[in-house]
């Protein structure tokens, strides 16, 4: 199994494009990224990549930036 970019996990759990996802993508830019969806991508993140967030990193998550960071502290190799 390929591993998924975080930008095909993001446009999965929000039903958008991944090409119009940037590293500057936040919850202000996305309709649909509400805190329910959040929670969701919270979930499917650290499903797809095998990790676990505490709660104080999913607070601090403003935009993909910060998930590809969370991610980084965790071991995972992002592009």
């Amino acid at each position: 199994k390929t591993m998924k970019t975080v930008e095909e996990v993001i446009a999965h759990v929000l039903h958008i494009d991944a090409s119009h996802i940037t590293d500057a993508t936040s919850p202000n830019d996305i309709e649909n990224w509400d805190s329910f969806n959040g929670l969701v991508l919270v979930t499917e993140l650290e499903k797809e990549f095998n990790v676990s967030f505490s709660l104080d990193e999913v607070v601090a998550v403003k935009n993909v930036r910060d998930i590809k960071t969370s991610l980084k502290k965790h071991g995972v190799n992002i592009a």
